[in-house]
């Protein structure tokens, strides 16, 4: 596909529309070549954590499943988009008004970890403008869901919801030992201030 080109799946509302990114999930990024590099590090180093985390958590008998599954999703869906990062401007030449070449003669567009994201996935639900009315936006055209994204955009946002919906379950056991640990240590000093 060129940039721009688009399919239509399920009428207007499931649409495979072929885009680029230089950075951050849902087409957001930092500005300059610099700010790519910084991001690709930035990534890579949380990746890093990510995974020795995921390692951590895969050693103990009494992890949540849930919690490896979403810490996983995330982890996968990082690797993804690095990945794309690092090597598709190495690999494919430039994709505007033409379908890109893989391996091209003159080489790549972009440098090692100065590709961009590739995003297909676009769901535009909902069109129609906003009431006149409406604060700010009034009269404005709306629509929900604008952002074109990826498969690894979807991992990452599906683990950190999971992690947020049920981070109490995942993380009660852990409350649970520290708030003893903490009492022990009141109860320790207590016992030790009545001996002095």
């Amino acid at each position: 596909m060129f940039l721009g080109q688009e399919f239509h799946i399920f009428g207007n509302w499931f649409i495979i529309h072929f885009t680029e990114n230089y950075g951050m999930a849902f087409g957001m990024e930092f500005a300059g070549g610099y700010g790519k590099l910084f991001l690709s590090v930035f990534r890579i180093i949380a990746v890093s954590i990510i995974g020795w985390y995921l390692y951590r958590l895969t050693q103990k008998k009494e992890t949540p499943l849930g919690l490896a599954i979403s810490i996983s999703l995330i982890f996968a869906g990082a690797v993804g988009n690095i990945l794309d990062s690092a090597f598709y401007g190495l690999l494919f030449n430039d994709s505007l008004f033409q379908i890109a070449s893989f391996m091209p003669d003159g080489g790549g567009y972009g440098g090692f970890l100065y590709g961009k994201v590739v995003d297909m996935l676009y769901f535009p639900v909902i069109d129609g403008h906003f009431p006149h009315w409406f604060p700010f936006w009034g009269g404005e055209e709306f629509e929900f869901f604008r952002p074109i994204f990826n498969i690894s955009d979807s991992s990452i946002t599906i683990g950190v919801l999971i992690l947020i919906i049920f981070q109490r379950k995942f993380f009660q056991k852990e409350n649970q030992e520290n708030n003893s640990n903490e009492k022990e240590a009141v109860i320790s000093d207590i016992k030790a201030e009545e001996n002095i």
